[in-house]
């Protein structure tokens, strides 16, 4: 089994740095644990970059590492608790289609309208915000699925929420002046 090498670098930036990454992701997170393991994550994530020896401020790239993990850490709290709500809702008696026809051909009707936004978007637009709204996945996943910036990948999902939301309200008769 090969021996493991001390690397000073690396045992310097957990010591210096550790306790100020924990407690900023504490205030941060509502949950103590979430917190640690983020902050574990973030020395994982330095250890396992190559060019640690290049990064000329260790603590300001490492928080930086912390709010990423953060980001997403609050994006899959959001997709959490819509799902539950779906669930919550779903669990929910309600009127089956057969039962209250008007219903089912709204939800269709709705369906359709979405379905029609969404064909009018680029390729894309589409696929990035197929990819953050139906596949849970966060903008770094899809910037790095799609070979594209995360810049970019903002872009797209924000341009295209905003046109399938102008387009919905347009249809509906609830678009708001500007």
């Amino acid at each position: 089994m090969p021996r493991l090498t001390r690397d000073p670098l690396s045992a310097d930036s957990f010591r210096r740095f550790y306790g100020d990454i924990l407690h900023f992701l504490r205030k941060r997170t509502d949950n103590p644990s979430d917190a640690a393991d983020m902050t574990q994550d973030v020395f994982a994530q330095w250890l396992d970059y190559g060019d640690r020896a290049k990064v000329e401020q260790p603590r300001a790239f490492l928080f930086q590492m912390a709010r990423n993990l953060l980001r997403d850490h609050w994006r899959r709290q959001k997709v959490r608790h819509i799902v539950q709500a779906h669930h919550e809702a779903d669990n929910e008696p309600v009127a089956d289609d057969q039962h209250d026809p008007l219903a089912g051909a709204q939800r269709l009707q709705r369906l359709e309208q979405l379905k029609t936004v969404l064909a009018e978007l680029s390729p894309r637009r589409r696929e990035a915000l197929m990819l953050h709204r139906f596949e849970g996945l966060s903008q770094a996943q899809i910037a790095e699925r799609m070979g594209i910036s995360l810049s970019m990948v903002e872009k797209h999902i924000a341009f295209a929420l905003l046109h399938c939301k102008r387009r919905l309200d347009h249809e509906n008769g609830t678009e708001q002046p500007e």
